[in-house]
């Protein structure tokens, strides 16, 4: 049992088959399948967020922000010039990676509590422009986005979401395997020991910026075909808290784990919405009791199931001396 638990091949091979299944299961319900296809705009979301929270130690309470551009920059562009899909999904998240990185270049020189204030700022700031900026957003009454006509059924773009998530899954995962992400880890666990071993702060933390954003900008950007509508509304401060939640509870400076909490969060409100305020009591329950009882959040629920070597696998390192040396090799800065 322990060792099927472990197997991390055969979950992922299950996972992907249950994927590719999901639409004959539920009978090609257009409800569940948006249920299916906001969890991995979620899964992709998170991801982005945890290399900047969990891997990266920056605090950003702004995130949903970079949804509402990458939505919106498929609109516009799709509305006024009629570029093709396979164009705009990249678009989304280069022209979002470019506001990431204009947030990150002054966000280096804060920190702490100065950086999630100065984010929530971004978070809270960039709807109102959305909103007021009528002549190339249409204001409250927001913007229609149209598929193109080969991927105009429901099926069809299921298929493209579960690709793209399967993908950005796959890359995140090479992300903190490599020089970069260790390099991040480093800087999480001491800036002054990483800046002593020659990495330089401001750079990796600017990057830190620009990739969370690209991902999200290509999140935002499947929302808005998914959705075939996108208005101010859409992501609020309030998303960007729930994406901090979904990390919390799935599990800081985990891939897994922010899978797990973003498809959590995505179905606690088909189970309590017909409860009027449930959904946010449920949430925050969820949120308190892992603090309390798992503060590595759900996914060490399975921690049991690793092998006694995976340790030294950990993106958490025993110390941060022990962090910055190993990076200061592997980056070989």
């Amino acid at each position: 049992m322990k060792q099927l638990l472990g197997n991390k091949k055969a979950w992922v091979s299950l996972l992907i088959l249950f994927a590719l299944a999901f639409p004959m299961l539920v009978g090609n319900s257009g409800y569940f399948m948006t249920l299916f296809v906001l969890a991995c705009v979620y899964v992709i979301a998170a991801m982005a967020l945890n290399l900047l929270v969990g891997f990266g130690g920056q605090i950003s309470v702004g995130n949903a922000a970079f949804l509402v551009i990458g939505g919106y920059t498929v609109a516009i562009l799709a509305g006024k010039y009629n570029l093709p899909i396979w164009l705009l999904l990249p678009l989304s998240g280069v022209v979002t990676g470019v506001i990431g990185l204009v947030i990150g270049l002054p966000a280096v020189r804060l920190s702490g509590h100065f950086l999630a204030v100065a984010t929530l700022g971004f978070g809270l700031s960039v709807p109102q422009i959305v909103l007021n900026w009528d002549t190339m957003t249409n204001g409250y009454s927001g913007l229609s986005v149209s598929r193109p006509a080969f991927l105009s059924s429901d099926i069809q773009f299921f298929y493209v979401v579960v690709l793209i998530t399967l993908l950005v899954i796959w890359v995140m995962n090479n992300i903190v395997k490599s020089g970069l992400g260790r390099a991040f880890i480093a800087i999480r666990d001491s800036e002054v020991a990483a800046q002593a071993n020659g990495i330089h702060i401001a750079f990796y933390k600017t990057m830190m910026f620009v990739i969370s954003a690209f991902f999200t900008g290509i999140a935002g950007g499947l929302y808005a075909y998914w959705i075939g509508f996108v208005s101010p509304d859409d992501f609020s401060i309030v998303t960007s808290l729930m994406l901090l939640a979904m990390i919390v509870v799935g599990g800081m400076a985990s891939i897994p784990g922010a899978i797990i909490g973003a498809v959590l969060f995505t179905i606690i409100p088909h189970f309590t919405n017909a409860f009027v305020g449930i959904t946010n009591i449920v949430i925050g329950l969820a949120v308190v009791l892992v603090l309390f009882f798992r503060p590595k959040g759900i996914v060490s629920l399975f921690d049991f199931a690793k092998k006694p070597h995976s340790k030294q696998e950990s993106s958490e390192p025993a110390s941060a001396s022990a962090s910055v040396k190993g990076v200061a090799r592997d980056v070989n800065l």
